[in-house]
C-alpha cells in the first residue's frame, strides 16, 4: 500500500485568502525581521506566562510573532487572511485539499498549548482581537491519524493513484526523531546551516528563560529543543576566509590543539535565537601574534560544538534525561570529520552518525508506514535499521572540555 508523508521547516508563515490563494511569500523561521514584535508579545503576558500558555517563549522565529509583523508591515495582507498555514501544512493541503496539521508543528507556532492539546486563541488575540481566528486554524491531528487523501490534481503530478492515503505530516524536528528511532534518554544533536538539541520527554517542559522550546513531537509524547541560528554556516565562512573546501577546514581544525590554545570564536554571525540575541554579531577572542590557520580553523567548530553544548546542559538543567543512551548527530555537520571529533570530545562521549543521511525524509516515510500498517513506528525505525550507525569516540586532550567551555561562557558573555 502507497501513502504520503510530508515533513518540512518549522515556524515558517504562510498566508492564504479565503479561497485559498497564497497571499505573499512564506516568512521563513530564520527570518528575524519579528524581532521587534517577538519582544512586544513577551512583553503583554511575562515569559513564564507564555511558556505556561504555550511550552516556549516567542523569539522572532515562532509563527505568532512573524503574524504580528505582518500585521504591523502589511496590513492589507494581514486584512485578507482567510487560512494560517505552515510550510507542511500547506503542502500537506496541495496534496489533499485540507487544512491540516500536526501536533509536533503546532507546537512551534506559539499559539498551541502542548500541555493543553489544544490552541490557545486568546494568544492570537494579543495581535487582532476581532478576527475569526479559530476559522483560519488547521485541524491538528494526532500523529498517525490520516489528513486525507490524493486529490486527482496531486496524483497526476506525482504519478501516484488517486485517493492514495496522506499521513498528518510534521515538521523536520520531529521526523528527525522519527527517523532516527529516537527514544526516551537519548539526544540529537543537528549541525545544519543552524542547529538543534533536542531529546523525547514523556512530559511537556516549560522554560520560562526561553532557551527550550517546549514542542510535542509526531510520536505522542514531546520533545524539547534548543535552537541556534549559527552552525554550518559559521565553518562556511571561515573556509572562505581560508581559501579551503569543507575537507581542508576539517583538516585545518584536527591539526589543531582541543581549545585553540585559548583562540575563542562566538559565533553569533547573523544574531542568535538561544540565547535570543537578533541583533548580536560574532566574536573572535584570544587572538596572539602566533594565530596560524589551524587554530582558527578549529576554533570556529568549537564555538559551534559549545554552542549547541550550551543547549544540551539546559535540557539537563529543565529535567530532560539525555544521557541514558545514544548521542545522535544528524544534518550535513555530520559528514564533517571535525564535527565529529570535536562534539565527541567536547561532550565526553561517542558520537553516533546514523548510515541513513536524509533522516527527516526517513522520518516522514516512518510515519507514512505507520499509517499504511499500524506497526509501531519504533519497529519501523528497526526493521529499516534507521538506529544504526558509525560511532566517533572522544579524542585525547591535554585541555580538559571543561576548560574549553569555560572560556566559551566567558567569551559569550
Amino acid at each position: 500500500m502507497v501513502t504520503v508523508a510530508v515533513a518540512a521547516q518549522q515556524h515558517g508563515l504562510v498566508v492564504l485568502d479565503g479561497h485559498g490563494e497564497v497571499l505573499r511569500p512564506a516568512k521563513l523561521w530564520n527570518d528575524t525581521e519579528s524581532a521587534e514584535d517577538a519582544d512586544r508579545l513577551v512583553a503583554l503576558l511575562g515569559a513564564t506566562e507564555w511558556s505556561e500558555a504555550c511550552g516556549s517563549v516567542p523569539v522572532p522565529a515562532f509563527t505568532i510573532a512573524k503574524l504580528s509583523w505582518l500585521r504591523r508591515c502589511e496590513p492589507d495582507t494581514f486584512a485578507r487572511i482567510g487560512h494560517l498555514l505552515l510550510p507542511h501544512d500547506w503542502l500537506t493541503y496541495r496534496l489533499t485539499g485540507r487544512f491540516i496539521t500536526d501536533r509536533g508543528d503546532a507546537s512551534g507556532t506559539g499559539y498551541w498549548s502542548p500541555r493543553g492539546d489544544r490552541y490557545r486563541i486568546d494568544l492570537l488575540e494579543l495581535i487582532d482581537s476581532d478576527k475569526d481566528w479559530a476559522n483560519a486554524l488547521p485541524t491538528v491531528l494526532g500523529p498517525w491519524d490520516q489528513a486525507g487523501s490524493l486529490t486527482a490534481e496531486a496524483a497526476a503530478a506525482l504519478g501516484l493513484p488517486v485517493g492514495t492515503p496522506v499521513a498528518a505530516g510534521t515538521g523536520d524536528n520531529m521526523a528527525g526523531a522519527l527517523g532516527t528511532g529516537l527514544r526516551p534518554g537519548e539526544v540529537v544533536v543537528s549541525i545544519g546551516t543552524s542547529g538543534t538539541v533536542f531529546a523525547q520527554s514523556e512530559r511537556p517542559v516549560q522554560d520560562p528563560t526561553g532557551a527550550i522550546a517546549g514542542f510535542a513531537d509526531a510520536s505522542g509524547r514531546y520533545l524539547p529543543l534548543v535552537c541556534t541560528l549559527n552552525a554550518t554556516l559559521v565553518t562556511a565562512a571561515i573556509g572562505r576566509l581560508l581559501s579551503v573546501d569543507h575537507s581542508g577546514l576539517d583538516d585545518l581544525a584536527l591539526a589543531a590543539p582541543s581549545g585553540s590554545d585559548g583562540l575563542v570564536l562566538v559565533p553569533y554571525l547573523v544574531g542568535e535565537r538561544t540565547p535570543n540575541r537578533p541583533d548580536a554579531t560574532g566574536t573572535l577572542r584570544g587572538i596572539r601574534s602566533d594565530v596560524s590557520r589551524e587554530l582558527l580553523a578549529r576554533a570556529a567548530f568549537e564555538g559551534v560544538v559549545c554552542s549547541l553544548l550550551d543547549g544540551l546542559d539546559a535540557l539537563e538543567a529543565a529535567g530532560v534525561p539525555t544521557r541514558i543512551g545514544r548521542l545522535v548527530l544528524l544534518g550535513g555537520g555530520a559528514r564533517s570529520s571535525a564535527y565529529r571529533q570535536i562534539l565527541a570530545t567536547l561532550a565526553g562521549r561517542p558520537v553516533t552518525v546514523p548510515h541513513e543521511h536524509e533522516i527527516v525524509t526517513a522520518g516522514a516515510a516512518v510515519q507514512a508506514a505507520v499509517l499504511a500498517t499500524g506497526s509501531d513506528p519504533t519497529e519501523v525505525a528497526e526493521a529499516w535499521d534507521l538506529r544504526e550507525g558509525a560511532a566517533t569516540a572522544p579524542g585525547a586532550s591535554s585541555v580538559t572540555s571543561e576548560e574549553v567551555r569555560s572560556r566559551f561562557v566567558e567569551a559569550r558573555g
